[in-house]
């Protein structure tokens, strides 16, 4: 922020102490490195400058209004623009994504995706997966390189090949998380990603006082594939929050 005479103005600053990803009141474990003081800014103009920093265009914002009719929450620009990124550094040719919605996050994967990249894209809403399609067909993409299934993701992910993908992306209904997460570094080839949206649940996750069953599950999936020693995790503050991990060679 800048007052009228150009000069910066210091950002709004407050000292608490590291929130920990696992339950308030897990038992500390040995060795943890204890909690410390941290300095958090007031990042709300950043964020909102790195959400817009890759604009999205008619076709998504299309798509996005679909979205909005259906009842369903896409991801954001941000974390549209790092899932096509990381498709992108991937030339992924494999992809499975779990919750169709729209296809606001399929229209961002498929453009990072190599030119002959399959989507296998999962929902239990027909209706969603129609809608997507049209957003496919209104970004010129060729029916073959999009395979919709629809049906549950845990009914699905059992007959998908294992180490066959290169990027899994869930993004569907959280208290299916920890199962749906073990399909997934089943389904990931070694050095594939894994990415969950809205991981932040809302600004809930770093919150000790909420202690509902979504937000507490989220806490548990990430602290799990934080301390697994096959992944290499990141928790990005894009959108409602994006979790990453890689799986080790």
């Amino acid at each position: 922020m800048r007052g009228a005479a150009g000069v910066p103005v210091p950002t709004r600053v407050r000292h608490v102490r590291a929130a920990s990803i696992g339950p308030p009141d897990a038992p500390s474990r040995p060795h943890a490195v204890p909690p410390r003081e941290v300095t958090i800014t007031d990042k709300a103009a950043s964020w909102a400058h790195a959400e817009d920093f890759v604009p999205a265009d008619d076709v998504v914002l299309r798509a996005v209004d679909r979205a909005e009719q259906l009842g369903c929450v896409p991801v954001s620009t941000g974390t549209g623009a790092v899932l096509r990124l990381v498709a992108g550094a991937l030339q992924a040719t494999t992809v499975v994504e779990i919750g169709t919605g729209a296809g606001v996050s399929g229209l961002w994967l498929l453009r990072g995706m190599a030119p002959n990249g399959v989507l296998t894209t999962i929902d239990t809403e027909a209706e969603h997966q129609r809608a997507a399609k049209e957003a496919f067909a209104d970004d010129g993409v060729r029916p073959a390189r999009v395979r919709t299934i629809t049906g549950r993701a845990l009914d699905v992910l059992p007959r998908l090949t294992d180490g066959a993908y290169d990027m899994v992306v869930l993004d569907a209904d959280p208290d299916e998380l920890p199962e749906t997460v073990e399909h997934a570094l089943r389904l990931l080839r070694a050095g594939g990603v894994l990415a969950v949206p809205h991981a932040l649940a809302g600004d809930r996750v770093p919150d000790p006082a909420r202690r509902d069953a979504t937000t507490t599950t989220l806490r548990e999936v990430a602290r799990t594939l934080r301390e697994d020693e096959r992944l290499l995790p990141a928790m990005l503050p894009t959108g409602d929050g994006l979790l990453l991990a890689t799986r080790r060679p």
